[in-house]
């Protein structure tokens, strides 16, 4: 039994495409044949019918210009070719039919001079419409299919007003229709399908390989898809494939600098720890000096804390923003953006004098949709960055509310050191310090800013920089429009 799970093998380009090309040959060659068929029919028919009529006046005006109108003048008329091909019938003002080339029987003398016209054995014609319309109207053309249904019989039918009185003199011919065309042509046609079926066999086979050759060279050629490109309708595609290559590499190189940095950043904690505590632990540190020594294994074990609380959040984060859908963003509640602030800054009010700097907010009414827990770490991580990177004697304000467009807004601006400009672009990387030694003085872990801009991600929030080297800075987190 075959595997419901196994994942079914998707069709051959080539194939298909030489499929089509061969199965498009044999329906425009059917059709070519059928259509020139048709046309050949109605031609042939048309002419048919205009030669009978040409036949039948020419006859009639002979007939008619003669003494006599009977069976025996209009037979002694008809030449014996015309009486092989076509048929000729002399028709009397009753339907009766007073001579018929295909069944009345001639009688010819010794010298080969007709004598004598034997009566057809034909019935009564009053009831022939062709007959019918010519006494009616002057002259008739019908066509009767055979009961074969390989020919149809086409008739023209002409009064004729004599002094003996009213005749009607009808020709008729026999000719294969449209049955009868396919049959005598189906050799024909077997033979030019299976000349085009070869044809277009080899042709698709060989288009197919031009086609699909440059393909099979692009994949081949990775690196530059977007120069190598054959055809247009593979530029989306070559983007698609150029983007997620360079996306999948620049992953991998943030991965590998982001292990690297995590690494670095855990082992001078750690480094220290070690160190204080082997101090300790040998007894080669005094009595004195222990409790220094341990204060200082309490700061670098609180900063390892703090750099794996802030990795643990931005996985969780980056899990989010990766799997986020729209199930997520309508479990999203309404979060008072003015309360946040003032919660802000009453818990980071002791950071604040710790490092000399003045704290103040302006909370304007403002509501968000989104998490408050996210929400709240990306106003405390703005605060204390803003709060980290000052100088003792400044000031730091938190504000929020709705700006002219709509759109509620949370923002924190310090008279602090500032970003120069060449780093305003990565502050918000992960790790990334415009001073290093100063955010290990503070205990800072990097993380901080980027935290800020995953939050601001899931949130579809936009972040504004303004700095100035030695003047301050002012970020602006701007949210959607509420609906």
């Amino acid at each position: 039994m075959t595997d419901e799970n196994t994942q079914k093998q998707p069709l051959s380009m080539t194939r298909r495409y030489r499929r089509g090309l061969i199965l498009t040959g044999v329906l425009c060659v059917l059709a070519m044949l059928t259509a020139a068929t048709l046309l050949f029919q109605r031609s042939y028919v048309e002419r048919v019918d205009s030669y009978i009529a040409q036949i039948c006046d020419g006859y009639a005006a002979a007939y008619k210009a003669q003494g006599t109108h009977d069976a025996m003048s209009f037979a002694a008329m008809l030449p014996e070719e015309s009486a092989r091909t076509l048929r000729f019938t002399l028709i009397d003002a009753d339907g009766t039919v007073l001579f018929d080339s295909k069944t009345s029987a001639l009688v010819y003398d010794s010298t080969n001079t007709l004598y004598a016209v034997m009566d057809s054995i034909l019935p009564n014609h009053a009831d022939r419409p062709e007959f019918r319309r010519a006494m009616e109207k002057g002259s008739a053309s019908v066509t009767r299919e055979s009961e074969t249904m390989q020919t149809e019989t086409h008739y023209y039918a002409l009064r004729i007003d004599t002094p003996n009185g009213t005749q009607v003199l009808r020709v008729g011919e026999d000719i294969a229709n449209i049955w009868g065309l396919s049959a005598d042509t189906l050799p024909l046609l077997c033979a030019a399908v299976v000349l085009i079926l070869l044809a277009a066999t080899l042709f698709s086979w060989w288009l197919t390989r031009r086609m699909v050759q440059p393909i099979n060279h692009l994949a081949e050629h990775l690196d530059t898809i977007e120069a190598d490109v054959p055809y247009e309708e593979l530029i989306p595609l070559a983007r698609t494939i150029q983007t997620d290559r360079k996306l999948r590499e620049d992953n991998e190189t943030m991965r590998r600098e982001f292990t690297a940095n995590v690494s670095h950043e855990l082992k001078t904690p750690l480094t220290s720890i070690s160190g204080y505590a082997e101090l300790i632990e040998t007894g080669m540190a005094k009595t004195e000096d222990i409790p220094t020594f341990a204060a200082r294994i309490h700061k670098e074990a609180q900063r390892m804390i703090a750099l794996v609380s802030d990795i643990l959040q931005l996985s969780e984060l980056d899990s989010n923003q990766a799997s986020r859908t729209r199930e997520a963003a309508a479990e999203a509640v309404p979060v008072d953006l003015a309360a946040l602030v003032k919660e802000t800054a009453q818990n980071m009010t002791v950071n604040a004098r710790r490092a000399y700097v003045t704290l103040q907010y302006d909370a304007r009414p403002a509501t968000v949709q989104g998490s408050r827990d996210q929400l709240s770490e990306l106003t405390q991580n703005l605060c204390d960055n803003a709060i980290r990177y000052n100088r003792p004697g400044g000031h730091v304000e938190l504000r929020c509310g709705v700006g002219s467009d709509g759109c509620p807004y949370f923002e924190v601006e310090d008279n602090g050191i500032g970003i120069p400009q060449d780093s305003q672009t990565r502050v918000f990387e992960r790790f990334y310090r415009v001073d290093k030694s100063r955010s290990k003085a503070t205990g800072g872990t990097g993380l901080g800013l980027a935290i800020v801009k995953h939050i601001a991600l899931l949130h579809d929030a936009r972040i504004d920089l303004q700095s100035q080297v030695g003047t301050g800075t002012t970020i602006r987190v701007t949210f959607p429009k509420n609906p």
